[in-house]
């Protein structure tokens, strides 16, 4: 089976967005997917990726032109301005990495991720709901047919930190500087609108095999 890996972030809209498209792309392909949530505030900076928060101007309100284009197209509710992100790192500096654990936590269990995932996003961009909160975390993932309260118990697992800093060594090393990231036989495809190419570069790789 072909091996797909996505390092990403659970508070990128991107990711969000591009959830469905991804889907369906493993499922035509058969791929083995590995989603890998890494530490985006400590990678990025070191790969040449510019957190938004730190942009200027223009290119904040140009993210968020682009973020109206893709909804509009795609025809995905998302809020341009959700309540809950970006948090300030001084009110929790892991605001962001606790979904992120769980979604590593339910592949150590063998689990299909993937619906968990999007559903952490969807619940972040279009639902206005704190996946900062392990409440939310859990009432998500019960909601999406897991158990959350045994995947939130393993959040801060050993295995569970060792896999994920683990992610984030591999991001430094594969050149990873935004989210989401698909890496496919080492190459790179950087944010949801390369998954056309993705798709393309599958189509090659199982008709070489």
């Amino acid at each position: 089976m072909i091996a797909l890996d996505c390092y990403y972030s659970l508070s990128s809209p991107w990711a969000y967005l591009g959830g469905p498209h991804l889907q369906d792309i493993v499922r035509r392909h058969h791929v083995r997917l590995t989603l890998k949530p890494y530490d985006f505030q400590a990678v990025v900076p070191q790969t040449g990726g510019i957190p938004l928060k730190t942009r200027p101007e223009p290119r904040r309100t140009y993210h968020a032109l682009e973020l109206a284009r893709w909804r509009e197209y795609l025809g995905m509710p998302l809020n341009l301005e959700p309540a809950h992100y970006p948090k300030g790192v001084a009110s929790d500096p892991n605001w962001n990495k606790y979904p992120g654990w769980m979604v590593i936590a339910a592949q150590l269990q063998g689990l299909d991720a993937q619906p968990l995932s999007h559903a952490l996003l969807r619940a972040l961009w279009a639902e206005e709901r704190d996946t900062s909160q392990a409440a939310v975390r859990i009432a998500v993932a019960d909601e999406n047919g897991y158990d959350g309260a045994s995947l939130q118990a393993l959040e801060q697992a050993a295995e569970t930190l060792a896999v994920y800093r683990a992610n984030s060594a591999e991001a430094v090393e594969a050149g990873v500087f935004g989210a989401p990231t698909f890496i496919l036989n080492g190459e790179r495809f950087w944010g949801q609108d390369r998954l056309a190419f993705l798709d393309r570069a599958l189509d090659k790789l199982r008709a070489s095999r």
